[in-house]
């Protein structure tokens, strides 16, 4: 009779937890509320001494891992910039209406130069001082071969910029309870540089050039709302 009692109860716990974790499920998705997002017409294709090359377009990522952002996000964009002095900063997006989960993992470079063969180093957590704020990113290398690409990226959840780990998913749970469904987006940004601290300095500059070239309302869903 206590083992079946306590079986009912614990039945009754789950059943209420399950019940409470319904209601509590954010529907309400931001991404759908205003004009619909163009991350294409977002950034610009050319701003300070920086264009977007025709032609030349970042490396191509393994066709299984593209078929796996094809199916979580809603929009990406890759282009190569260049300046006057010829050198060039890859730019990555990867924008979801539906930031509610762990969907940005599969496009974070730890999980996607990892599975195209790249061996990761130097992960690490800094921050890029621009006109808005001070906007914080996490800095790391990517090496394959002959191949060493310093990386700098960051994510926003609706007008909040974040990092990976509980800061994320504070802010998740944060719009969760208010039953919205925050959209997002991980904007990366990499070079080919053997001399890690010159190219990070490179990435800087561009970071902070190209946040100064979007308009103020679309800069918040890019860079969040940034602290002076």
């Amino acid at each position: 009779m206590k083992l079946r009692l306590r079986n009912v109860l614990l039945l009754a716990l789950m059943l209420a937890a399950s019940g409470l974790a319904m209601a509590l499920r954010p529907t309400e998705k931001i991404a759908d509320q205003g004009a619909r997002i163009d991350i294409a017409r977002m950034f610009p294709e050319q701003f300070a001494d920086w264009r977007a090359a025709a032609g030349i377009v970042p490396a191509l990522v393994s066709p299984d891992v593209k078929e796996k952002l094809d199916a979580i996000y809603d929009q990406t964009l890759s282009r190569t910039y260049v300046n006057n002095d010829g050198q060039r900063i890859m730019l990555s997006i990867a924008y979801g209406g539906d930031q509610s989960g762990d969907k940005t993992q599969v496009h974070r470079p730890e999980f996607c130069y990892t599975a195209q063969g790249f061996q990761l180093s130097n992960n690490r957590e800094s921050q890029i001082t621009t006109e808005s704020g001070v906007l914080p990113v996490r800095r790391l290398e990517a090496v394959q071969g002959s191949r060493n690409e310093p990386i700098t990226y960051w994510i926003t959840i609706g007008d909040e910029v974040t990092l990976p780990g509980l800061g994320r998913k504070l802010i998740q749970l944060r719009y969760g309870l208010t039953g919205k469904v925050p959209d997002g987006m991980l904007v990366r940004v990499s070079s080919i540089d053997q001399d890690v601290g010159k190219a990070y300095q490179l990435q800087d500059r561009f970071v902070r050039d190209m946040l100064a070239a979007i308009n103020a309302q679309d800069r918040v869903r890019v860079a969040g709302r940034l602290l002076p």
